[in-house]
């Protein structure tokens, strides 16, 4: 499997704790979703040009047989935030402990909250 995203960037305001993201893993080579039964999948989050990670959220498995994977932001990740761009890299641990992480990576936009 070498699995792959497609995305174009995801605008987000700081402090809010929505939109969801839903991931679906697909094979590159055949298209076909990733089954993730018993896998697990997280985002791993910095701002674009460091190399700190600023913190790992684990996503809901919300219908492993076609590889989806739905992220719930937490209240402090998104808290306190530069304006600014990040990125996110997508892993998966497959159910026989195989670690892959999915290529592309995501990118965001992070402006800061009015109120």
């Amino acid at each position: 499997m070498d699995p792959r995203l497609s995305t174009q960037r995801i605008d987000l305001v700081s402090d809010d704790t929505g939109p969801q993201l839903q991931f679906t893993i697909t094979d590159n080579a055949t298209g076909a979703a990733q089954n993730l039964t018993n896998c697990t999948v997280s985002l791993h989050f910095r701002a674009v040009d460091t190399t700190t990670n600023l913190f790992t959220r684990a996503a809901a498995i919300t219908d492993a047989a076609n590889g989806v994977a739905t992220l719930q932001w937490q209240a402090t990740d998104l808290a306190n935030r530069p304006a600014g761009d990040y990125e996110g890299e997508v892993e998966v641990v497959l159910a026989d402990s195989t670690r892959q992480t999915v290529y592309d990576t995501l990118q965001f936009r992070l402006r800061e909250d009015f109120a």
